[in-house]
């Protein structure tokens, strides 16, 4: 059943939200939020079945109007798309929840592999905010959402093209927020820890506590505009002080255990933050 619409979220930050990553896990988590709060969608990912499959739900229970589209974040012309496709339409809040990623030893991947990783967790991300942050700049309002990992903040042994990528959403999202705030753009970069995706359950399923994706989501939407990046999660909080008191040095070497155990289940498919 559709709640009743945040009035005061919408003027700050609608009608309009774009989610890169839409279709399942955290992007799904969104956009279920923002259809909940009166948004009008527009999904995009790179498998047009799911995305759909959502975009209908969303229509059908929310009665927001919801619009697709499929593409390879990690394609050239993807950025392009995206701030063409949506330049009709008063966006006001855009979401980079999209990400690659792979599990195994740095030269087991291919560099073109590699540079997939670059091109969806940065290169897109970075060109949509460029283009969409600017019309947010010129009206005076909106908010961006950079979707990072903790294993941008402790190193990633095993995944450190994808550990470096979020780093870089991180510093970018923090960076940006002393920048736009000013301008009446809130940008906040949300550190996830381990989260219930379908795509994290593949990889790590009996590891660990982890977050329900729309705990993650309602504690970044509560922080947007209030805070430059936040760490979702009490216990992923505690947890992340007390591995800031130890020598760096010791979780690179804690994380890279960690992740030698996930490779030893045959672990080489991507994973979500």
């Amino acid at each position: 059943m559709r709640q009743v619409p945040d009035n005061k979220f919408q003027r700050r930050y609608g009608p309009w939200a774009i989610i890169l990553g839409g279709s399942e896990g955290i992007g799904a988590a969104f956009a279920r939020d923002l259809g909940n709060r009166g948004f009008n969608l527009v999904l995009v990912a790179r498998r047009p079945a799911p995305l759909d499959d959502l975009a209908t739900r969303l229509r059908q229970q929310q009665g927001v109007e919801v619009r697709t589209l499929a593409l390879d974040l990690g394609a050239r012309e993807a950025s392009d798309v995206i701030i063409e496709a949506t330049r009709p339409l008063d966006v006001g809040l855009l979401v980079c929840s999209a990400a690659d990623s792979r599990v195994a030893s740095f030269f087991d991947l291919s560099l073109d592999e590699k540079l997939h990783m670059l091109d969806v967790n940065c290169r897109t991300p970075l060109a949509v905010v460029h283009g969409l942050g600017q019309r947010m700049k010129a009206r005076g309002r909106g908010g961006i959402i950079l979707m990072s990992s903790l294993a941008g903040v402790y190193g990633g042994p095993f995944v450190a093209t994808y550990a470096a990528t979020k780093a870089f959403a991180r510093l970018l999202g923090e960076s940006l927020s002393a920048e736009l705030g000013s301008a009446g753009v809130d940008v906040i970069a949300c550190v996830a820890g381990p989260t219930h995706t379908p795509t994290y359950e593949r990889e790590v399923a009996g590891d660990a506590q982890v977050m329900r994706p729309e705990v993650v989501v309602a504690e970044t939407l509560a922080a947007l505009g209030r805070r430059p990046s936040l760490i979702p999660g009490r216990r992923n909080r505690i947890l992340h002080w007390v591995i800031n008191q130890l020598p760096r040095g010791w979780v690179i070497k804690l994380v890279a255990a960690n992740m030698r155990k996930i490779l030893a289940r045959g672990s080489n498919r991507p994973t979500t933050p």
